[in-house]
C-alpha cells in the first residue's frame, strides 16, 4: 500500500491528469503510472498485474481506480514512458525525501539478462545472448539512494558512462565539494581531479605524475576505510536484482534500456 501511494503521489507531481482533453478519462496518467511501477515492484507480468489488482480492493481504492485497467492498457502506459519522464519522477521522489547534500557519491554498473527465460530453458534450447543490458547507478553514501542513472548495452567499458553519471549526481553533491568513488573499470579520460578511482597499471607500472598521485590518494582512502564505502553501490545493485529481478522483460531495445531507469525508481520508492 505504501509503495502504491508513494508512486501515485510523485506521479501526480509530474504528469497531467489526462493525456488529452478528449481521451476516454477512464484512468488518469498518475493512476496508470503508479500501477506500472507497482507491477515492477511486485515482479508481475502485465496479465498477472491485472489479476492482482482485481483481487486487491484496498490498493484499487487507494489509487482511486473506478475499474481495473487491463493488461494492454498497462503495457501502453509503460510504452508511453520516456527516459526524461522517469528522471523527473526520480527527482521528485528525491526532493520529497529531503536529501542532505552528499559528501561522497559512488558509481558502478551492473548487467541485466536480456530475457526472463530460465537458465535450464536456455541450455536446452541452445540459445545464447552475446549482449546484455547494462545499467549504471550513482548512489549517495549517506542516503544510499540512486541519484543518477545511465543505460546501455554490454559488454563494454564503464568509463564512457562516468561523465554522464557525474553530471547527474553533481546536483546532489555538497557545495563545498564532494568525492566520487568507483572501481578501476571507470579509469579513463573522464576521471576528474580528486576522484577516488584506482588507475589501471598499463604495462605494469604508473608513469604520469597525475596517475601516480591518484594511486596514492586511493591508497590513503583505503587505509582510512573511506574507499570501502564503495560497497554501498554494490549492495544497491544486489538489492535491485534480488528484489526486482535480474532479467529484462521488454523486447524492443529502447524499452529494454528504459527498464534500467524503472528499476532504479522502484528501488528508491522501496527504499
Amino acid at each position: 500500500m505504501i509503495i502504491a501511494l508513494s508512486a501515485l503521489r510523485i506521479s501526480q507531481q509530474v504528469f497531467p491528469t489526462y493525456s488529452h482533453p478528449k481521451s476516454p478519462h477512464r484512468f488518469t496518467l498518475p493512476q496508470l503510472t503508479a500501477s506500472v511501477l507497482l507491477m515492477f515492484h511486485l515482479r508481475l507480468s502485465y496479465r498477472d498485474m491485472e489479476e492482482w489488482l482485481l483481487a486487491s480492493d484496498g490498493v484499487v481504492k487507494a489509487l482511486g481506480l473506478k475499474e481495473v485497467p487491463d493488461h494492454t492498457t498497462l503495457y501502453r502506459a509503460y510504452r508511453r514512458f520516456r527516459v526524461k519522464d522517469l528522471e523527473r519522477l526520480n527527482r521528485e521522489l528525491l526532493k520529497e525525501a529531503g536529501l542532505e547534500p552528499e559528501e561522497g557519491i559512488v558509481v558502478d554498473t551492473t548487467g541485466f539478462q536480456p530475457t526472463q527465460a530460465s537458465v535450464h530453458y536456455l541450455a536446452r534450447s541452445g540459445r545464447r545472448y552475446e549482449h546484455f543490458i547494462k545499467g549504471g547507478y550513482a548512489v549517495g553514501i549517506d542516503s544510499q539512494l540512486i541519484l543518477g542513472v545511465v543505460s546501455g548495452r554490454g559488454p563494454g567499458a564503464d568509463s564512457v558512462h562516468l561523465a554522464t553519471l557525474r553530471t547527474k549526481a553533481a546536483v546532489y553533491g555538497a557545495e563545498q565539494g564532494w568525492m566520487l568513488l568507483a572501481d578501476r573499470g571507470f579509469d579513463g579520460r573522464f576521471v576528474g581531479r580528486g576522484d577516488l578511482i584506482p588507475p589501471i597499471r598499463r604495462g605494469g607500472k604508473l608513469q604520469r605524475p597525475d596517475r601516480v598521485a591518484r594511486a596514492e590518494l586511493v591508497a590513503a582512502a583505503i587505509l582510512d576505510g573511506y574507499y570501502g564505502q564503495r560497497w554501498k553501490v554494490e549492495t544497491v545493485n544486489s538489492v535491485i536484482k534480488r528484489k526486482f529481478g535480474d532479467g529484462i522483460r521488454s523486447r524492443k531495445l529502447n524499452h529494454r534500456q528504459r527498464e534500467v531507469y524503472v528499476k532504479a525508481l522502484v528501488y528508491n520508492i522501496h527504499r
